[in-house]
């Protein structure tokens, strides 16, 4: 007999719903601290959270066609409108379809060395910083995967482009305010996050539109590539009415901006962290580097070499995943692992509370790249580990982001010694990604 899943007590309902709003981490160890599978009831909405291997696997593989995108992104459609983040049905297989040739291997494998040269500028740019004051590294990076972006999938620089990093902080921000407040309050009423939000969007709208104007003039030019946003481009002319393909090209591309970087962004961050925090891990990673490469920057033969640096930043996401829950909302009733799943409820699979399982991982808190090795990978549950997500929407960019993650990890510990600033804590923030709160400034000295 299928049953509901257990849940909080009517009491702590208040508890939680304050945690949706402050701390959506704590609510989901809460959630994961009264069972694998938890319904909370708040009046006519029903959530549910799952934590388990399987009960991911049926909602992000098996089902997948019945679990459309939820809560949080839903919010994000009035910036990425349908983007490929947030899009549903033929409008995403249709995205996917004319996307994912950018993404293929061999494409990938062959923009290594414009990774390499963008991680080895970063490392240049941080070492005239030697023995000053604290810079924050989280920003240094982000425009690294800002500037890897525009080489590898749209074929242009976006030096100049700095304001795309905070536009996206400040859209977010209100999608999460919508989120919280079940859309409660009218968009119309001018409070300031809601005068930053339209102040964002207009400007990711102003880049994207020069970036599709200047990308334009080139193919008109004889100037076609394989790039992302030259398929864009190509795939929204003569589809319908003009106007709709020009809003259509400028979501897609805006959601590209946004999960091209931002998640890259936020496991360097993290990773850069605990690499400080763990030095007989940095010093593995230094010598690894120094063994593969010597002296030269990367190239794509040796991500082969780099296997304790890649582990590093497996390691990372794992604890610290840049996109901490995927939401979903069934549309149909279904059953997942004997519970009963109400139609329209929202359900979580949460990478985060998912990585710290203890059925599945051995002391979760502790920062053990080991985890890692292969043997013990083989040992463990497929769908135990979700950093890219799962299923059909399986990240497109993973090969992509993790190339440039162990590039630029490598690089800047062979290098540098990035030491955080006393008194700064590293907090996570919960928002469409998981972002370090307050950026994370540290001192930069030379490698010893």
């Amino acid at each position: 007999m299928n049953v509901n899943p257990p849940g909080p007590p009517l009491t702590a309902l208040p508890g939680l719903l304050r945690k949706l709003a402050v701390d959506r981490l704590g609510l989901m160890r809460d959630a994961a601290a009264l069972g694998d599978a938890v319904r909370v009831a708040m009046g006519p909405k029903k959530l549910y959270i799952f934590n388990r291997p399987d009960y991911a696997r049926h909602v992000l593989a098996d089902n997948s066609e019945n679990y459309h995108k939820g809560i949080g992104l839903v919010q994000a459609r009035r910036v990425l409108g349908d983007g490929l983040l947030t899009s549903d049905g033929e409008i995403w297989r249709t995205q996917r379809r004319n996307v994912q040739p950018a993404f293929k291997p061999a494409r990938i494998t062959a923009q290594a060395d414009a990774v390499a040269e963008e991680a080895a500028k970063l490392v240049a740019g941080l070492r005239t910083r030697e023995g000053a004051g604290p810079v924050d590294v989280l920003h240094e990076v982000t425009g690294l995967t800002l500037g890897v972006l525009g080489r590898t999938l749209l074929d242009t620089g976006l030096d100049g482009h700095d304001s795309v990093a905070h536009a996206f902080e400040d859209v977010q921000d209100q999608a999460m305010f919508e989120m919280v407040t079940q859309g409660l309050v009218p968009k119309w009423i001018p409070l300031p996050g809601q005068l930053r939000f339209r102040k964002g969007r207009r400007e990711l709208h102003r880049v994207v539109d020069l970036l599709v104007a200047d990308r334009t003039a080139r193919m008109t030019a004889g100037q076609t590539a394989d790039d992302a946003l030259c398929r864009m481009i190509v795939a929204a002319r003569g589809k319908g009415d003009p106007v709709t393909a020009r809003r259509r090209l400028q979501e897609e591309l805006v959601t590209l901006l946004l999960a091209g970087h931002e998640t890259t962004a936020s496991t360097l961050g993290w990773t850069l962290r605990l690499l400080e925090r763990h030095r007989e891990v940095r010093e593995r990673v230094r010598e690894e580097a120094r063994r593969v490469l010597g002296e030269r920057i990367p190239g794509a033969e040796d991500l082969h070499g780099l296997t304790y640096t890649t582990r590093v930043v497996q390691e990372a996401m794992r604890l610290y995943p840049p996109v901490w829950v995927l939401p979903r909302v069934a549309q149909k009733r279904d059953v997942v692992g004997g519970y009963t799943v109400s139609a329209k409820a929202d359900v979580l699979i949460s990478p985060y509370i998912l990585h710290r399982n203890p059925a599945l991982w051995e002391d979760p808190e502790r920062f053990d790249p080991d985890r890692f090795e292969p043997a013990r990978v083989a040992g463990r549950p497929r769908y135990a580990y979700l950093p890219f997500g799962a299923g059909p929407r399986f990240c497109v960019g993973s090969n992509l982001g993790m190339m440039e993650a162990v590039f630029v990890t490598a690089l800047l510990t062979r290098d540098l010694e990035l030491r955080s600033v006393p008194g700064h804590p590293a907090t996570p923030e919960a928002m469409l990604s998981l972002r370090m709160r307050g950026g994370l400034p540290m001192t930069v000295h030379p490698a010893p």
